[in-house]
């Protein structure tokens, strides 16, 4: 029998989920998509779990849609969720890349849908479709303007050229640079991101993934809808009661 073609596993509130296609660098298929949909509902349904991580096995990230199966018909996409099931849709809770090696076409706008991004050293990203006569349909012509500026977005996506994590980073697309394996970098991040509150996380991600809609005049109640929950919460009273007494917080999620 073989692999799964994504696995999941569990450490500290934290759901892992990898890409484990490292024969075919990851290439993005409809049963790969499926699985990484699978694991965020895991993730949005279990209380324990606060943020995931996604990566790829054997060194790479995700090189993009798997072309055969493109030329046999197969589209990578899932249902309301888009390319790898987050191009069009994100989880409440927050999701973290861990990159390393390549995160081209599919793959880097796979990226560019997390909320964060944690690259190793060696990483390379790029949205290469105009060389095979495409375009980066799932996100990259859209959001990568909106996360860099956008000219060098243009640049990428006219000339289909790679940039290194150190650029990246130096553009603001990527949070974390790591020596060793980007995993460690996002676990470490993740780890800080799961002591706060659950219902806080939840509240700062939907505000700060969704305002760039919001008109002046709205800003101020849209944000409100997704706030007023946060302060009127057992969470919240837990919070202040903790800081005043010295010691952790025991979140409930409630």
């Amino acid at each position: 029998m073989s692999e799964p073609e994504v696995l999941t596993e569990v450490a500290d509130g934290v759901l892992i989920v990898t890409i484990n296609r490292p024969e075919a660098k990851n290439a993005m298929t409809k049963a790969a998509a499926e699985g990484i949909s699978a694991a965020m509902d895991r993730l949005e349904a279990d209380a324990d779990l606060r943020v995931a991580i996604l990566t790829g096995a054997g060194g790479t990230f995700c090189s993009g849609m798997d072309l055969k199966g493109f030329l046999r018909g197969e589209s990578p996409v899932v249902e309301g969720r888009g390319f790898g099931a987050l191009s069009s849709w994100t989880p409440q809770k927050p999701v973290i890349a861990a990159v390393d090696g390549f995160a081209l076409a599919g793959g880097m706008e796979l990226a560019l849908s997390c909320d964060l991004i944690v690259a190793s050293a060696g990483a390379k990203f790029g949205i290469p479709e105009a060389k095979r006569g495409l375009a980066a349909a799932a996100g990259g012509l859209i959001k990568l303007p909106r996360q860099i500026p956008p000219r060098i977005a243009m640049e990428l996506a006219l000339t289909g050229d790679f940039i290194d994590a150190r650029r990246a980073y130096e553009l603001g697309f990527v949070n974390r640079v790591t020596e060793g394996p980007a995993l460690e970098g996002a676990m470490e991040l993740a780890a800080r991101i799961a002591q706060n509150g659950p219902l806080a996380l939840i509240a700062a991600k939907g505000v700060i993934r969704d305002s760039h809609t919001w008109s002046d005049a709205e800003m101020w109640t849209k944000q409100d809808e997704y706030i007023r929950p946060v302060f009127a919460s057992a969470d919240a009273r837990e919070g202040a009661t903790a800081f005043a007494e010295k010691r952790k917080p025991n979140w409930s999620g409630q």
